[in-house]
């Protein structure tokens, strides 16, 4: 069979042929597309008519096409489907896609080129647009080491193919320690308070492995429900110690390490670069743009949710002492707020789960996008998968195509843990046609046993909500140049379509048009509903903290405060112990399994998830007083995330709401004031 990621895909939308890939195509493929991207930039360069914004800036935006979608095709494989193959390949390429970046912004004649565009072009004669990315390819270059001595470019190389490896190798680690842990149980007296689906679904694990019994493990579907009903102490302190020490054990999976090189790589790249830190070389590009304002962001919000937070553990305490337990530690607190949130509310997460069945909860979403958006969502069953649980939607606008949408909403082993949106295919104009988005997301959602469908825990209903926005914002996408498009915004404005869109699930008359029984059909009873929205900021001075403590530990690791010979655990509690409400857990840490900082998109950029809902909070209540369908309002919501980054995001968000968004919207949805 010819290697089909060889050529353009002859698909439906030119969708990625999943059914016909083998893992052995890959390498070649990426070879031969790296190839041909040179050969582009070879040919940019050597253009003899002067530079120009059309045969400079926007013909290097068309540079790669091909090599970006085989690319995305890999690393998105390798975190939803990966195999022993797929990781070891992963380390093999990232270093040669790195050394093909540093090839290209360190092409001292391309470079040449930019710059002449940048000195030499009349801005006036540019759109908007055009003069956003002219802008944003020079800095490109800059903070990619163009300015640099030679000297000084082969140090960032190495560094770029060393951060390449090392991040790969994190998530690995991470993956391979998660799949490793399994809690075996034997006895049934050991079951006791978990719900009858929980037990099912151990069993089934249990007998999936060959054993007798019940069977849990790190996966999150598995993992919170146990800390959450499990009634035996003993055994939720070995899943708290045992998802504490996940790559921080004395094995090949270890994480230290990894991540002082990380850090210290990071810091001598910002060095060469111009900046004290990584931090600064980060907010360079963000709302904002010092670690100063970072800090102060996050201090003030930790000085007004602290108070807040003592009180929810005080009160878990409270009950606590009621079952003899003099201290409550971190392996008791989901499991005492959730009988805190029964007797508070009368409200069980486990009894809603009837009423939330994955494909109800995912119709409503696909619903509110129409109601806003004026989007449709139609299943396809003609476009390739790379898994038989995969589902791919086309998504369509007053019957125009808009983008394609893979869902993949089960944990597997395969699979890294948590959410996330992702794309196969980004957005852009090219010859005046407009190369729609493919989009995917995907969750670890408990899988469907027997003949009881997936059902979700509210709190899955809010994760689906909140990856569904981050999929219309690349839906969406409309503009003429990809990495301007979708969600290629500032760091900390990405997640504003993603929370904005959590706010439904709290809204009565919403819920109402979902929340039905999986068997019977019957509605959520009101007086649930009730219970939801008045719980909605239940325990939010601690979640409030949890954030916070992870924004300042990203931080800290990327201003320079891990001195030499300081322990990744020691550093850690350190750093967040102003944030902490519960004793630290000897030979325990969350750095060697913070995939967002080490492997992720978010190092020194972690806080932007609480900077985001003070965006979130202020657009959600400018729908509030107008009507949460309003078409007025939406219309505008919509030209914000149609946008993408075309435009500062400050001005964006001010054209939709009037003026700039208030942090008070924020403190008072959550309770804080």
């Amino acid at each position: 069979m010819s290697n089909p990621l060889l050529h353009p895909f002859d698909t439906a939308f030119q969708s990625v042929p999943f059914e016909q890939i083998q893992q052995e195509h890959f390498k070649p493929a990426m070879l031969e597309w790296i190839s041909r991207a040179k050969t582009e930039i070879a040919d940019l360069v050597d253009n003899e008519a002067a530079p120009d914004f059309a045969n400079t800036i926007a013909a290097l935006e068309r540079v790669g096409k091909q090599l970006d979608v085989v690319s995305s095709t890999f690393f998105n494989l390798d975190s939803a489907e990966t195999t022993d193959y797929l990781q070891e390949l992963a380390q093999e390429l990232s270093p040669l896609l790195a050394e093909y970046n540093n090839d290209l912004m360190l092409n001292e004649a391309l470079f040449r080129r930019v710059k002449h565009v940048v000195e030499h072009t009349d801005r006036s004669a540019l759109t908007a647009e055009e003069n956003r990315l002219l802008d944003k390819t020079y800095k490109s270059f800059v903070r990619n080491g163009a300015l640099l001595s030679e000297a000084e470019k082969t140090q960032l190389r190495d560094i770029d193919q060393q951060l390449a490896t090392l991040t790969m190798k994190f998530s690995q680690h991470v993956l391979q320690e998660t799949n490793a842990y399994q809690l075996h149980i034997e006895q049934e007296a050991d079951l006791a308070g978990l719900p009858d689906s929980i037990v099912g679904a151990a069993r089934a694990e249990a007998e999936k492995r060959g054993m007798s019994g019940w069977v849990f493990t790190l996966h999150f579907p598995s993992f919170m429900p146990f800390m959450k009903y499990a009634a035996n102490r003993d055994l939720r302190k070995e899943m708290q110690l045992a998802a504490g020490k996940r790559a921080f054990k004395d094995n090949e999976q270890n994480n230290e390490e990894v991540i002082r090189t990380i850090v210290d790589l990071r810091a001598k790249r910002a060095k060469l670069l111009g900046f004290d830190t990584h931090a600064e070389f980060v907010l360079q590009e963000r709302m904002a743009a010092t670690p100063d304002t970072v800090f102060d962001f996050l201090h003030d919000l930790l000085q007004k949710a602290r108070p807040h937070a003592q009180q929810e553990i005080t009160a878990l305490q409270a009950l606590a002492a009621a079952d003899g337990v003099n201290q409550i530690m971190p392996y008791d607190h989901a499991y005492y707020a959730e009988k805190l949130r029964e007797a508070r509310f009368d409200l069980s997460e486990e009894a809603l789960k009837p009423y939330f069945p994955l494909h109800r909860v995912l119709d409503a979403a696909f619903d509110a996008a129409n109601r806003l958006y004026g989007l449709t969502f139609s299943e396809r069953n003609d476009i390739q998968k790379y898994h038989p649980e995969v589902t791919v939607y086309e998504v369509t606008e007053q019957g125009g195509h808009k983008a394609l949408l893979y869902t993949d909403w089960h944990p597997r082993e395969g699979k890294r843990a948590g959410a996330w949106m992702t794309a196969y295919r980004g957005q852009y104009r090219d010859s005046e046609q407009n190369i729609r988005p493919h989009i995917s997301i995907v969750c670890n959602f408990a899988r469907p046993v027997s003949d009881t469908p997936s059902l979700l825990t509210f709190t899955e209903v809010t994760t689906l909500f909140h990856e569904f926005g981050h999929a219309l914002h690349g839906i969406l996408a409309d503009t003429t140049f990809e990495s301007l498009s979708g969600t290629n915004v500032y760091w900390d404005f990405v997640e504003l379509p993603s929370q904005f869109m959590e706010n439904y699930c709290y809204d009565k008359a919403f819920l109402r048009s979902f929340a039905k029984h999986f068997q019977t059909g019957e509605p959520l009873p009101e007086a649930e509903i009730d219970k939801i929205v008045a719980a909605a900021n239940f325990m939010e001075g601690y979640q409030t903290l949890r954030q916070l403590g992870f924004g300042l530990l990203d931080m800290a690791y990327h201003t320079g405060k891990l001195a030499d010979g300081t322990s990744i655990e020691t550093f850690e509690t350190e750093t967040i112990r102003d944030a902490q409400l519960y004793a630290h857990l000897p030979g325990t840490a969350q750095s060697p399994s913070f995939s967002h900082i080490f492997a992720g998109g978010y190092s020194a950029g972690y806080y932007s998830y609480k900077w985001a809902e003070v965006l979130d909070a202020d657009a959600f209540s400018y729908f509030q007083e107008n009507g949460i369908f309003d078409p007025e309002t939406a219309a505008k919501f919509k030209d914000l995330l149609r946008l993408g980054g075309t435009v500062d995001p400050m001005e964006l968000y001010i054209r939709f709401r009037g003026r700039k968004p208030d942090p008070q919207a924020l403190l008072k949805r959550a309770g804080l004031v």
